[in-house]
Formats: C-alpha cells, sequence, structure tokens
C-alpha cells in the first residue's frame, strides 16, 4: 500500500468546523509537503478549484498548478499528482506546462484529470460547463491531445473540441512513456473512459467489500480491451485514537451537521452535476469525498487492519484526509504505517525479506 494525502489547498475537510487550525497559505502547505515525505507518505493530491467548495466560496483557496510547481521545487521523493480539469485547460498547452514541471520535480509529477462538476464556478470563472457525458466525450479528446504532445515529436489532431496542427512540445516529460494519468467517476461513460485511457482509478471513500468488486469491474474492461490492469486508490478520512472510544467521540464532533453551513449548497451542486453508485448521506456532507465511509477510525491497531482489508480488495494507494493535518499526519506515521508495513514485510518469503 501507498500512502497519499490531499494537500488542505482549501484550509481543510470539515464542513462543520469553520477553524481546523489548517490555513490555506503557501506557507502551511509547503511545510507540510516537506514534512510528510521524511515520516513515510508516497503522495500528495493537490486538488484545483478555484472557489473553495468546503469553507465556503469567499474563503481562500489555492490555485493548483502554481503550488505543485512551487512544490517540485522544494521537495525530493514526494509524487506530486495534481488535479486537472479539461474544461479550464488547453490540452497543449497543459501538456507542456505539466512536462516543465516533471522536469523541476525530477520526474514526480501525475495527473487526476477531473471532469468538471461545479456549474456556480464555472459561471463566474466564464467557462464553459458541459452536460454529463459531454464532459467525458471532451476529456477524451483532451487526453488524445496531451498524450500526443507528450508521446509524438511533432503532433496533430483533429476533433469535435480540440485541434492542433504540428504541434512540437520539447522538452518531452522525463517519466516514460508518459507521466501517470489518474481519474476518478463511477458513471457508465467515465468507467468506460478511463479504462481506456488513463493508468489508474480513483474512488470517494468506501468499505473494502464495496471496493472489490469496483476494482474487479475496472480490471475486467481493461482486460476486454487487451490492457495491463490499472493501479487503484480511494479516498479516506482517518481518526488514529488510543481507545475506540475517543475515536468515536471525535466522529461525533465533526459530523455535527448544520445545514445552514456555507458550503451545503456547493454540496448540493455537486450532487445534482455528477452520476454516484449510491446515494449521499448529510453524514457523508460533513467530511468531503465520502471519506468516514472508509472505516479509517479506531485504534491504530484497528486501522492497521483495515487497510490491510483495502490492499485485499485490490487498493495500491490511499488518499487520506486529516484534521488538523500536520498533527494527525505525525500520529499516523508514527502509529499506523509501521504496523501495515511490519506486516507487509512478514507475508514476503523469507528471502525476499532479507534482501
Amino acid at each position: 500500500m501507498r500512502f497519499g494525502y490531499w494537500l488542505p489547498v482549501f484550509g481543510g475537510w470539515l464542513r462543520n468546523v469553520r477553524d481546523e487550525g489548517m490555513e490555506a497559505s503557501w506557507s502551511y502547505v509547503s511545510r507540510l509537503a516537506r514534512r510528510s515525505e521524511e515520516i513515510g507518505f508516497d503522495l500528495t493530491l493537490v486538488a484545483e478549484l478555484n472557489l473553495n467548495d468546503i469553507k465556503g466560496i469567499s474563503a481562500p483557496s489555492l490555485d493548483a498548478w502554481s503550488t505543485a510547481a512551487s512544490l517540485a521545487a522544494v521537495t525530493n521523493r514526494l509524487e506530486l499528482m495534481v488535479a486537472v480539469r479539461p474544461t479550464f485547460h488547453e490540452p497543449a498547452l497543459l501538456a507542456k506546462q505539466a512536462a516543465n514541471i516533471d522536469h523541476i520535480s525530477g520526474g514526480r509529477l501525475s495527473l487526476n484529470v477531473v471532469s468538471s462538476w461545479w456549474a456556480t464556478e464555472a459561471r463566474q470563472y466564464g467557462v464553459r460547463f458541459d452536460a454529463h457525458d459531454e464532459r467525458y466525450a471532451r476529456t477524451e479528446e483532451w487526453l488524445e491531445v496531451v498524450d500526443r504532445m507528450w508521446r509524438e515529436p511533432v503532433a496533430s489532431f483533429q476533433g469535435r473540441y480540440y485541434h492542433i496542427e504540428d504541434a512540437v512540445l520539447e522538452p518531452k516529460p522525463l517519466q516514460k512513456p508518459r507521466p501517470t494519468i489518474y481519474a476518478g467517476g463511477e458513471s457508465p461513460a467515465g468507467k468506460t473512459l478511463i479504462a481506456e485511457r488513463c493508468d489508474a482509478w480513483l474512488t470517494h471513500g468506501d468499505p473494502p467489500d464495496v471496493i472489490a468488486p469496483k476494482v474487479a469491474d475496472m480490471n475486467a474492461r481493461r482486460e476486454r480491451i487487451g490492457l495491463a490492469p490499472m493501479t487503484y486508490g480511494a479516498a479516506g478520512y482517518a481518526v488514529v485514537r488510543t481507545t475506540e472510544r475517543e475515536a468515536r467521540r471525535e466522529v461525533e464532533r465533526i459530523t455535527d451537521v448544520r445545514q445552514d453551513s456555507r458550503s451545503f449548497d456547493n454540496y448540493q451542486d455537486w450532487i445534482q452535476n455528477t452520476q454516484l453508485e449510491r446515494r449521499v448521506s448529510l453524514r457523508d456532507y460533513s467530511v468531503s469525498n465520502r471519506g468516514l465511509s472508509s472505516g479509517l477510525v479506531g485504534t491504530p491497531e484497528q486501522v492497521a487492519d483495515r487497510i490491510r482489508a483495502f490492499e485485499q480488495a485490490g487498493l495500491d494507494l490511499l488518499l487520506l484526509q486529516f484534521s488538523p493535518q500536520y498533527e494527525e499526519m505525525e500520529r499516523f506515521a508514527e502509529q499506523v504505517i509501521p504496523l501495515v508495513r511490519e506486516s507487509a514485510a512478514a507475508r514476503l518469503p523469507t528471502g525476499a525479506r532479507a534482501s
């Protein structure tokens, strides 16, 4: 299992707690990223929204791409997965920017391709907002252009949404054949596109018994079109405490739902413009990305056991959220990650452990 986390570009993950002690600032996120790679985290996901959907649209939020470029220069090992929404970025220009950041980072950039869901944000920023399936049709062309720019000496493409002619991109990304492309989607259109065009699939928080058939379905899709298996990741909000009672008390605190929260309308916008496989509760609303549904709540041993269940379900990556992020990441790295990695090492053959 690889351990990743969402960079707190919105100042936190809790819709019912206004101040989580983790300001949306370069000072905070750069300190966090540098420390995270020292204590055992492998990856950070930098989300892309121009408005703050967690704390309310008037609250600060950091730009994804300038933040990622800056992190590339101040970190050494951390994979930088940057969210990108095709309607906000022309593909050839984004391919150029991404290749440059890949060089700055020494080959640590990856993309999380997201089909836009927030109609209010698109309207405020003057960006076209497509219907659900049309967003995926656009994304398919967008991915084709980016891939050609990264792979071909001279790239051309003529499609419904994009047109490039004899385009040159140098230098190419350091990573070969290309930086990893992640994407998430639960609709039929989304799953088809991801299976055909991407390298890894991400899902919101769910328990292992729900994740396992999703992974099996995506593996079957890949097999039918003759492609190698993907890698898989899921979101999760972690609450690690000495006792179950303490953990439950913390969950009760953060799920004290108030529907007059400043971000509730944004959440409703997301529900209306996505096609989820199951209904989302007000409890889910409290923590972004259905994080609590992963069940990463309890003592260190209980959380480690849950992570092992996710491994058995086929996950390769957990994208974690914590609050307050810096302090809780330290706790997780000290108390949970060693348990997971020790058990993984114990399952290896003796010779492999020795090596």
